[in-house]
């Protein structure tokens, strides 16, 4: 299949092509910086493999969680380059959770096949989700519904490998004594976990390429901030 994936739900921006069997992948700075150079990159990457937004079969992005920013990045970029795609006519999108992503990323780099995939959610937590690799049908089998915790709060099953990028955030915090990988939402994690999802009919129409978010908001408002000051400052005096 001729697959373009991309990633950039944390501060690695992360791309992919695959023509046929052969791979081209680009990594790069996330984060704010990945608005102006993801289609910049895509492009070139698709030149070295020989495609063209014409000649692609589907579009694959990490939907989430993760940056908010990186989130909405993926999406729009996802679904502009579906929906001009092969002359207008359109391809499929492939969106693919990033804690899944990040235990693929572990099962090739480690062999892991018991994985708590973590990313750092920033404000002091942590995305999580256990992820168990089903060698019989050579698919994961996740949480359905992904964490979000302190890191001391992410518990671990005995046997099983914490793998992700919030370790480096939380040291000792984070499941001191278990077994930890470093692993992130790669492009290339997604292609590899895309030929069993899209024969499980996971595609959707360019329309439908939404995020997942874990937390509903970031920000206090005005009210909410001066009530957490309120409280923080205990009873009036009289």
């Amino acid at each position: 299949m001729n697959l373009l994936a991309f990633d950039t739900s944390t501060d690695t921006l992360s791309i992919a092509v695959q023509h046929g069997d052969a791979v081209w992948q680009h990594t790069g700075p996330g984060g704010a910086q990945a608005s102006a150079t993801l289609i910049p990159a895509v492009r070139q990457l698709l030149s070295q493999a020989g495609l063209s937004f014409d000649t692609l079969d589907a579009i694959v992005f990490g939907r989430g969680p993760g940056s908010f920013t990186g989130l909405r990045t993926a999406c729009a970029v996802a679904q502009g380059l579906a929906f001009g795609a092969r002359a207008g006519q359109g391809v499929p999108v492939l969106p693919v959770d990033t804690l899944l992503a990040v235990a693929e990323e572990a099962r090739h780099a480690q062999g892991c096949t018991r994985v708590v995939a973590v990313l750092d959610a920033r404000m002091d937590e942590v995305y999580h989700a256990r992820c168990e690799w089903l060698a019989d049908e050579a698919r994961w089998r996740a949480d359905a519904d992904f964490g979000l915790s302190a890191p001391e709060a992410v518990a671990v099953p005995a046997g099983w490998t914490v793998a992700g990028n919030a370790r480096a955030a939380y040291g000792e915090r984070l499941a001191p004594t278990a077994d930890h990988t470093a692993a992130l939402p790669t492009a290339s994690a997604l292609l590899r976990l895309a030929p069993g999802l899209l024969a499980a009919g996971q595609a959707v129409d360019a329309s439908e390429a939404l995020p997942r978010y874990i937390r509903d908001k970031v920000a206090q408002t005005t009210a909410e901030r001066a009530a957490l000051r309120a409280a923080q400052a205990g009873p009036a005096t009289p």
